[in-house]
């Protein structure tokens, strides 16, 4: 390869970016911002089916938002925080097994690289410069397979699934405002739709997956998740 046809990544030497590093936000981010849309969707449809009118479809709306978005920060931080707490008490346990019998850690340590294709030889030689250098790190990262990257952040999670239902429920209770009277399942449901397949291709092209697939299945969903909400409307036929 000549040198006007290197990257330019692999000319200067730094890492190239990996989706991997985006995933402790985005998983956050995606669930969020889809449960934000499809939830409150639900909630507005189902309200509208049942008979009541626009000041009761946006209270309930706004009211279901805020719910929400407290209810996603709390089951993040907990399911990551409990994650996080996993990590921490395996790390421990780590170092104390390095503090105890540091020889047999590392013998440990170069099996690991041996069944990762490593000659014996090698991966002994591979074991003691990385132990010599982080000796904890590299037992967390290879024998744990916990790295900087995909640890858990628990208020970074909870704090993105907040604003990201947030985010998403503003779609339906735009859709609420903009509505003539009596017509808010006719603006809500296409909106919400459009909003779900934009929010799905988004995900998938930023994680890397196919665009038009990811769009499709966030919009099946919410499609299943409106007409339910809106059968159950309609059977409490009712003004609210």
């Amino acid at each position: 390869m000549t040198p006007s046809s290197t990257p330019p990544s692999a000319r200067s030497g730094d890492p190239q970016p990996h989706r991997s590093e985006r995933v402790g936000w985005l998983r956050a981010a995606v669930l969020g911002a889809n449960d934000g849309i499809v939830s409150i969707a639900g909630l507005v449809v189902g309200v509208a089916a049942s008979g009541a009118d626009s000041a009761a479809i946006l209270t309930s709306g706004i009211a279901g938002t805020v719910a929400g978005a407290m209810s996603m920060a709390a089951g993040e931080y907990v399911s990551v925080q409990s994650q996080a707490d996993t990590e921490r008490a395996d790390i421990a346990v780590e170092q104390r097994e390095l503090d105890d019998d540091p020889q047999s850690e590392l013998q440990e340590l170069a099996r690991i690289y041996e069944q990762r294709g490593l000659t014996p030889e090698l991966a002994r030689e591979v074991a003691r410069q990385l132990s010599d250098h982080d000796a904890l790190a590299s037992h967390a990262r290879d024998e744990l397979g916990i790295t900087d990257t995909l640890r858990a952040r628990p208020v970074q999670a909870a704090l993105t699934s907040a604003a990201a239902f947030v985010s998403g429920a503003a779609l339906p209770i735009a859709a609420v405002l903009l509505a003539p009277a009596g017509q808010t399942e006719t603006v809500a449901i296409p909106a919400t739709l459009i909003g779900l397949s934009i929010s799905g291709a988004l995900a998938a092209w930023t994680g890397g997956a196919p665009v038009l697939r990811g769009a499709l299945r966030v919009a099946f969903w919410g499609a299943l998740a409106m007409a339910a909400a809106t059968v159950v409307g309609r059977l409490f036929d009712v003004q609210v």
